[in-house]
């Protein structure tokens, strides 16, 4: 029994793909040792676990290595049947639940999120709008696909871990990227998730982001005045 319960999390406390996989897993009520990577200085596992990609996270279960972090999430899922569940039985519900998180993920929401911190100027606008652009196509996918009651699952864990930090984002950029009159359906679900304990206890603290992305900001945009 002990060794059907070894699970292993490799990541990085700021990425929102190491983020969602432990909300999967602390719903689930999954026990499971948690090792925090450096991203520039990955350690000799993350090459023994995940040698194609050495992509983070990854988690390891009984020895054996799951990696990408929407395919980690199902594997929870279908691992762990004690706790709720993730995705839903319904076959048509779970194919949207999966369009959107692919649509998030595909889209590089949040490496577009990371481009506009780093950028200013006429790079940063158009990174801006492309953001917006996004974010604009993802509220009109979710007048189909809004959540109706309080079980939290897939796709809140991608929407939570890509949206959780916009109100630290917006204190450091001076603009609105989840507005509750522009976009009110994604703006409500990120508030409700928000509010939830599960992702209270996962989620780093707003006043911690808001002093690391300044910092993230300071150094990029002195780097780019220097070349």
């Amino acid at each position: 029994m002990e060794k059907q319960n070894k699970v292993l999390l490799l990541g990085i406390w700021a990425s929102p793909y190491t983020k969602r996989v432990e909300l999967a897993l602390k719903l689930k009520g999954v026990s499971y040792e948690y090792v925090e990577e450096d991203m520039f200085n990955k350690s000799p596992l993350v090459f023994k676990y995940n040698p194609i990609h050495q992509r983070l996270p990854i988690l390891v279960h009984n020895g054996n290595p799951i990696v990408e972090s929407l395919v980690i999430i199902e594997y929870i899922d279908e691992t762990w049947k004690n706790g709720p569940p993730i995705l839903p039985a319904d076959p048509y519900k779970k194919s949207q639940l999966r369009f959107w998180a692919t649509f998030i993920h595909q889209s590089q929401l949040f490496e577009t999120m990371v481009k506009v911190l780093k950028s200013d100027g006429e790079e940063q606008e158009k990174d801006i709008n492309k953001m917006l652009e996004t974010i604009k196509v993802l509220e009109e996918g979710l007048k189909d696909i809004f959540p109706d009651d309080n079980n939290v699952g897939y796709l809140d864990f991608v929407i939570c871990s890509v949206f959780s930090f916009h109100v630290a984002m917006e204190e450091v950029l001076g603009i609105k990227m989840v507005d509750s009159e522009k976009t009110p359906l994604l703006h409500s679900w990120v508030t409700k998730l928000n509010h939830l304990a599960l992702v209270k206890e996962t989620m780093a603290p707003n006043h911690i982001l808001v002093e690391v992305l300044k910092v993230v900001r300071q150094k990029a945009l002195k780097a780019a005045s220097a070349t």
